[in-house]
């Protein structure tokens, strides 16, 4: 198991003013990083050298907006979508990113009123499928993530991101489990992690108050027998959100500050993730 933290919880882009925060989790035991992937103007090839002299591996997230929408009916605004998740993916082949998750798929706050169409739901296919075979030349993994149904309207639970992983069938495209959001749309933990099977390429620790994992109300017990069950052994990354930030706080929906500091939320949320993979690694 590989154990990361996303950098969000300190800012919406990381540059080299990050790095000794970096370093302090590399200190602490964390194997790697996530990295935001909104700016694709920085000079993330020197940014991948200086994470590799801090030994950190790296993994990555992005977002879609209405403008870059992967399922508008507006051809040119897909074909934007398309255009701007590869440039997104040649930033993460720059800085070593492993693998790029998040709601990639479709517009994040965007609502229709109504459920995905079949129209919609072919046209986040192709999209995703072209975006998928980019993936694959630059040598980077995809992770589709379902978020909840107040976030997002096109894939809200583990099992549909798992059908549309398969329906866009390719090995470059996988999805990506989401705690927070289980915890608001899953009736099973045990079935949405099981959901993914091998399409299942990375997993977001995430309290249900988007603090510290492990303090607050998520079935970590269920959450962790099912991961351990499913026989995945990829990363497990922390991704929490603070007041740090003015704009990542009002897209979050963070108005109170719940925790001491961000290194002392990255430190517990370390220490709880690998007591309880300890904890199941003889089953």
């Amino acid at each position: 198991m590989l154990y990361g933290m996303n950098l969000l919880l300190w800012s919406g882009e990381v540059t080299e003013d990050l790095l000794p925060i970096c370093e302090k989790l590399k200190a602490m035991g964390f194997d790697g990083v996530e990295i935001p992937m909104f700016n694709l103007d920085l000079d993330y090839a020197k940014l991948g050298k200086q994470l590799d002299d801090l030994g950190l591996r790296r993994t990555a997230v992005t977002i879609r907006n209405l403008e870059d929408n992967p399922i508008s009916p507006d051809a040119a605004v897909r074909d934007k979508g398309v255009e701007l998740n590869k440039k997104t993916l040649d930033c993460c082949a720059a800085v070593g990113a492993e693998t790029l998750v998040g709601p990639y798929h479709s517009a994040i706050g965007h609502f229709s009123g109504a459920g995905a169409t079949a129209d919609e739901w072919q046209w986040g296919v192709e999209s995703i499928r072209a975006t998928a075979e980019h993936a694959a030349d630059v040598g980077v993994r995809m992770g589709m993530e379902a978020l909840n149904r107040f976030e997002c309207y096109f894939l809200n639970c583990h099992a549909d991101s798992a059908r549309f992983a398969r329906d866009v069938d390719h090995p470059a495209c996988g999805i990506m489990y989401d705690t927070f959001h289980a915890n608001i749309e899953e009736k099973s933990m045990r079935d949405a992690v099981l959901a993914g099977g091998d399409k299942l390429y990375h997993i977001h620790i995430s309290e249900n108050d988007r603090s510290t994992p492990g303090t607050g109300g998520v079935n970590w017990d269920e959450n962790f027998d099912a991961i351990a069950e499913s026989g995945y052994d990829g990363w497990l990354v922390i991704e929490a959100f603070g007041l740090a930030l003015p704009e990542i706080a009002a897209a979050t929906k963070i108005w109170r500050k719940m925790f001491d500091t961000e290194l002392k939320l990255s430190e517990d949320g370390l220490n709880f993730m690998k007591s309880e993979m300890e904890k199941r690694s003889g089953s």
